[in-house]
């Protein structure tokens, strides 16, 4: 990679400090060598995570320029089997802040440069859940108009959210924010009956799109409930799953996260316990949870299926035909997404470096040098699309062999509730 610095035709761009500017092109060069959109993401996403307002555009060099012009930083690189790049990013005159932020991004980038292969887990991405979900939603903006309210997260994926936002929903943390006869629809992760209730004293005209497999878990919760058991659930507090759950028979349930939770569990009657577990977990974490809990309590009594979900399983399964053939595996997924984290969790403890990211601007041109082989997967509530950006970007930085590895096929399919219409 080679750099140099130019100043940028004066009057063309007035830059306060820590702003910046990623050239989409630069008037003069040869617009073949333009930068790839997958080095600008990265660029974009370093930048703005080392605090800079980042914004894009053409800009026109000069070769003199006066002490209040902005500076241009210029890197000419030549990707392995890729197509030659000229970067360039504009600082604030005397930002030296920015200037040693624009060197050090551009040698991360440089060392990130190389052939690679790219190993991708299949299944991967949206599973039937998620997508009855969405569409739930989107028919509901399509027949009824906007606004249509959204208690929590319809899925845990910001860019699923965002996009349902900009076509109308509304997206609220509590049904005293949604207006009295007004339609909102339950998200994926279900509710507990005391949210049903304050629906319906606040007359809202409700859509439920709880994923069946969840709603499978909270009439298996009701079951045991009124044998009289005490309902061990497996779960993570705070997730919306669980609460929803542990509000189905909230007098007899309890809630364990680990083997050392167990230890410390105490029950009114040993020979009268059930467990249940959230449909997002790691398979083997929870395995060793449940031995731990039969070990302590021989009546334990299991649901009549497993509990968590096909979708989480398959995608776990999946990680593992790639995880250990990787120096580095990208999960695409948002932070709040349990079945994401599982996956990160479960390839870390492979012995397999992880990292979730939201998309590819969060990708770490740091963590890519020494990457010849990167593993990539999605979280269940991750669109697909996004996978096919991080592997633009990847090819963006040189040659890359793309081989999918698939360990089952999905071809599961959940009708829609009464009262939303089929496309």
């Amino acid at each position: 990679m080679r750099t140099e610095t130019l100043a940028v035709r004066s009057g063309d761009l007035a830059l306060a400090p820590d702003d910046v500017v990623i050239a989409e092109g630069i008037e003069g060069e040869d617009p073949c060598t333009f930068p790839s959109p997958g080095s600008r993401r990265l660029l974009h996403g370093e930048l703005r995570r080392r605090g800079f307002t980042v914004h894009s555009g053409t800009l026109r060099a000069a070769t003199t320029g006066s002490p209040g012009d902005p500076v241009l930083h210029l890197a000419r690189c030549a990707p392995p089997g890729a197509r030659k790049q000229i970067l360039g990013v504009a600082t604030a005159p005397g930002d030296e802040r920015a200037r040693a932020a624009v060197r050090e991004v551009f040698r991360e980038l440089g060392a990130a440069f190389r052939t690679r292969t790219v190993l991708l887990a299949s299944p991967r991405s949206f599973c039937a859940g998620v997508d009855r979900a969405i569409e739930i939603v989107e028919r509901v903006l399509t027949d009824r108009g906007s606004p249509v309210y959204v208690r929590k997260q319809i899925v845990h994926n910001i860019h699923v959210v965002r996009n349902l936002e900009r076509r109308g929903a509304v997206f609220v943390d509590d049904l005293d924010e949604v207006p009295v006869g007004a339609t909102v629809v339950f998200s994926a992760h279900g509710v507990s009956p005391a949210v049903r209730r304050r629906a319906a004293e606040r007359d809202l005209d409700v859509i439920d799109a709880t994923c069946p497999l969840v709603t499978k878990v909270h009439a298996e919760a009701r079951r045991f409930a009124q044998h009289g058991d005490t309902v061990v659930f497996i779960g993570h507090a705070g997730h919306e799953e669980t609460e929803g759950t542990l509000g189905e028979a909230p007098d007899h349930m309890v809630l364990v996260e680990s083997v050392a939770d167990v230890a410390a569990l105490r029950v009114p009657d040993p020979e009268r316990i059930s467990y249940l577990t959230q449909t997002t977990l790691a398979v083997d974490e929870t395995a060793g949870i449940v031995a731990a809990l039969a070990e302590r309590f021989p009546a334990l009594r299991a649901p009549r299926s497993e509990d968590i979900c096909y979708a989480t399983t398959n995608r776990q399964e999946a990680l593992r035909a790639v995880a250990d053939d990787a120096d580095l595996v990208l999960v695409v997924g948002s932070v709040n997404s349990s079945n994401s984290q599982r996956l990160v969790e479960l390839s870390n403890r492979r012995g397999t470096a992880a990292r979730l990211i939201d998309d590819a601007s969060d990708i770490r041109p740091a963590d890519l040098r020494d990457a010849a082989v990167v593993g990539l997967t999605a979280g269940a509530s991750a669109p697909p699309e996004l996978v096919e950006e991080v592997v633009d970007v990847l090819a963006g930085l040189g040659a890359a062999t793309v081989k999918e590895r698939e360990v089952t096929q999905e071809n599961v399919h959940f009708a829609l509730p009464r009262g939303v219409c089929a496309r």
